[in-house]
């Protein structure tokens, strides 16, 4: 029977708990939206409304093992955030234009921020989609 050599680089999630996973997708969470200037109910808005002592212990660096739905949102936001600064590369300009009304039919004069606030992951996405089609990503 011949086996398969195993690689001896690991990837970037092998090797680590769901904890540590969550604990660093939170990390990148508030970062970014620290420097959107979001304040707690638009974070907690965008994480979907976890109870505030949850809320509160992500933010401290606890390790939690997140839903689904959570990790799908920071993805979003990550995203969103990425694709922001290839739109927008100064950044002042990227950070600014979240909270921009912006008269695209998907905001209707609404800041991004605002249409995200709904809290939906559809909403998310939709900013998400919105910015990947203006750099062109499929």
């Amino acid at each position: 029977m011949q086996t398969t050599p195993r690689s001896t680089q690991a990837g970037p999630e092998e090797g680590r708990s769901p904890a540590v996973l969550a604990q660093c997708a939170l990390k990148g969470f508030f970062q970014v939206t620290d420097r959107w200037g979001l304040d707690t109910r638009e974070q907690m808005a965008l994480l979907g409304q976890p109870p505030r002592s949850t809320f509160f212990a992500w933010k401290e660096g606890s390790r939690a093992i997140l839903p689904t739905d959570t990790l799908e949102r920071i993805n979003c936001v990550l995203g969103i955030w990425k694709a922001l600064r290839n739109v927008i590369p100064d950044v002042p300009e990227a950070l600014a234009w979240v909270r921009r009304p912006n008269d695209s039919p998907l905001f209707e004069g609404a800041s991004p921020l605002a249409f995200m606030a709904g809290g939906k992951i559809p909403d998310l996405t939709d900013v998400r989609r919105f910015l990947d089609a203006r750099i062109g990503v499929r």
